[in-house]
């Protein structure tokens, strides 16, 4: 789990539109050995004034309304799963290619806060292979992520999404010997039966597809995509953790974007799929797609500031119930009762995983 940003990098968090785990990791406490690199005379906590009385007496004049930022982490899920909708809604464009349009909109966010810090566009030579690695596998995710939109369900396709933490847990065990107990290994086999129950293989349920609107070939693609795209954004957080404050933050988000870029191209031009939309409302739809992310990743933002991590990571489970709900009302496609238990299997393991964490944390 990555170190928490300063008080100037919180806001920043809202120009990438990245995966509700991956704000969420970065916002847990320091590991053992790891020193704040804060400003001297301000809280490597709060990032905003000194700690001490004054700086309690001022909390609690500033003391955010009860529930503000639960409500906020709702309203950031909401705009989440409709920016999801738009993209299962566009026709004709391909996954690859609404990724391209994202990142070009990104591109004309990060460059002006890249020359105001003047931090350079290249990043400490002993961080470039990680900046680079953190770009490709950040991006490509998010081109799975879009695939499995168009390809199968919103409800599965999100669900699935779910299961990022427990492939962290697991990456992270590896690669950064972080402890891994029994039951970390208990919520990752909770997810992965969730994960089983929506895809359904053959050689376990049969040829039985019923209650499946798109093909089972292409359900299987879908499913394998957002799988795909789980376990990629949870190789992003553990090289982000291994970074950790050693590269700014706007510098990780530049190589988000630019290898992102570079990369739709590049696959767009060997697939020969680039086109432009066919109609006006389907670019109007790509304009959303990246407001309505840049909203909820504000939003998402300001719940971390003002409440704990672990109420905003068990509130971000309404991302699943506004992905059932979309599902039906614009598709009038009702979930059949696989997708429903594979879906209470993978939210229970993540909400379990994340309060287990947030005890251990309260210690």
């Amino acid at each position: 789990m990555g170190p928490p940003e300063s008080a100037a990098q919180p806001a920043a968090e809202a120009v990438e539109l990245r995966e509700p785990e991956q704000l969420l990791a970065e916002c847990a406490v320091p590991s053992a050995g790891e020193e704040p690199t804060d400003p001297p005379g301000r809280c490597w906590l709060c990032g905003t004034s000194p700690c001490g009385s004054g700086a309690e007496r001022e909390a609690k004049k500033k003391a955010p309304c009860p529930g503000l930022g639960l409500f906020y982490t709702v309203l950031s899920a909401f705009l989440f799963s409709v920016a999801s909708l738009f993209v299962k809604k566009v026709q004709g464009v391909h996954a690859v290619e609404i990724s391209a349009f994202r990142c070009v909109f990104q591109l004309l966010v990060i460059i002006p806060c890249l020359i105001y810090r003047k931090t350079g566009f290249i990043g400490p030579k002993g961080q470039r292979v990680f900046l680079i690695l953190r770009g490709v596998f950040g991006s490509t995710a998010m081109i799975l992520m879009y695939y499995a939109f168009q390809t199968t369900s919103l409800a599965d396709a999100t669900v699935i999404a779910f299961s990022c933490p427990m492939f962290t847990s697991m990456f992270a065990w590896i690669f950064l010997k972080e402890k891994y107990s029994l039951w970390d290994a208990f919520f990752t086999l909770f997810a992965i039966v969730g994960v089983i129950l929506i895809v359904r293989p053959p050689f376990l349920f049969g040829s039985d597809t019923s209650g499946m609107r798109e093909s089972y070939s292409n359900h299987l693609k879908g499913t394998f995509a957002a799988v795909g795209h789980a376990v990629l954004a949870a190789m992003t957080l553990v090289i982000l953790r291994k970074m950790g404050k050693s590269v700014d933050y706007f510098l990780s988000i530049w190589y988000y974007v630019i290898v992102g870029l570079v990369e739709s191209v590049i696959v767009l031009f060997v697939i020969g799929e680039w086109s432009l939309p066919y109609c006006g409302l389907d670019r109007l739809f790509l304009i959303f797609i990246g407001l309505l992310g840049l909203g909820g990743q504000i939003f998402i933002t300001k719940a971390l500031q003002i409440e704990k991590a672990g109420l905003v990571a068990i509130t971000k489970t309404m991302d699943v119930v506004f992905a059932f709900i979309f599902q039906i009302a614009f598709f009038s496609d009702v979930p059949t009762w696989w997708t429903v238990g594979g879906a209470l299997c993978v939210v229970a393991s993540s909400t379990g995983a994340t309060i287990r964490k947030w005890v251990q944390n309260s210690k």
